[in-house]
């Protein structure tokens, strides 16, 4: 009868080793780096940069191989971090939640990364940013004053990158209108008096410039900024 207890005892014990075990391979790896020399980063078992995660429960091992680096993990829930000083091999178990995170050198900032987890909203765009959900209408004429506005009457002066359809109204056959950015470039003819609908890719930051050619040195011109959303 006892040597029946000890065996049940010992199964015991073997099954739930087999358990621990089978719940830590279960546990995704992640690598994170720093140094030796301006390095940072963080990669999944497979050795791809880490840009996206699914919320849970990871296992990130941290090489830190330069006494003037640290690595700094924060985010939603976690902050985590290796000395300056510190050389070597420390690994943390963290629970990630929907978000964004971020990894860095603190004495050296730049040196840095980044990653989401989950599909978090997209950030609201600061008030006063024009948006591609937003109709624009460019009008030129009949005097000699140009204008960028949206549908509700409103000055563009900023805007996002994106695809915007864009009313053109030409209202003199001494003007035209034009609109220029980086990688675009669209304007009617002095002779056109009428009305055009334009698809406007706006790819890159920088500036949105609306002119008349023939009098922008007369002050028919404007511009507004394109930033990121």
């Amino acid at each position: 009868m006892a040597r029946l207890l000890v065996c049940a005892v010992a199964l015991a014990a073997l099954l739930g080793a087999a358990d621990g075990a089978a719940v830590r391979a279960q546990v995704p790896k992640l690598v994170g780096s720093v140094g030796p020399d301006f390095v940072i980063g963080l990669r999944d078992a497979q050795g791809n940069r880490v840009t996206q995660l699914d919320p849970g429960t990871y296992e990130i091992e941290v090489r830190d191989a330069s006494d003037f680096h640290s690595f700094h993990l924060r985010g939603p829930g976690v902050d985590e971090r290796t000395q300056v000083e510190f050389t070597g091999t420390v690994t943390w178990t963290v629970t990630f939640r929907e978000g964004r995170y971020t990894y860095q050198c603190d004495p050296h900032p730049g040196l840095a990364g980044s990653f989401t987890v989950g599909t978090p909203p997209a950030p609201a765009p600061a008030p006063g940013v024009v948006t591609p959900k937003t109709r624009l209408v460019l009008t030129s004429g009949p005097s000699e004053v140009i204008t960028l506005r949206t549908a509700a009457g409103k000055n563009v002066t900023r805007l996002t990158t994106g695809t915007y359809s864009v009313t053109v109204r030409d209202r003199s056959r001494s003007h035209d209108a034009r609109l220029r950015a980086p990688g675009y470039d669209r304007a009617t003819t002095v002779p056109f008096v009428g009305t055009q609908r334009w698809r406007v890719r706006l790819a890159r930051t920088g500036t949105l410039r609306f002119l008349c050619d023939p009098h922008a040195a007369d002050g028919m011109r404007g511009s507004a900024r394109i930033v990121r959303p």
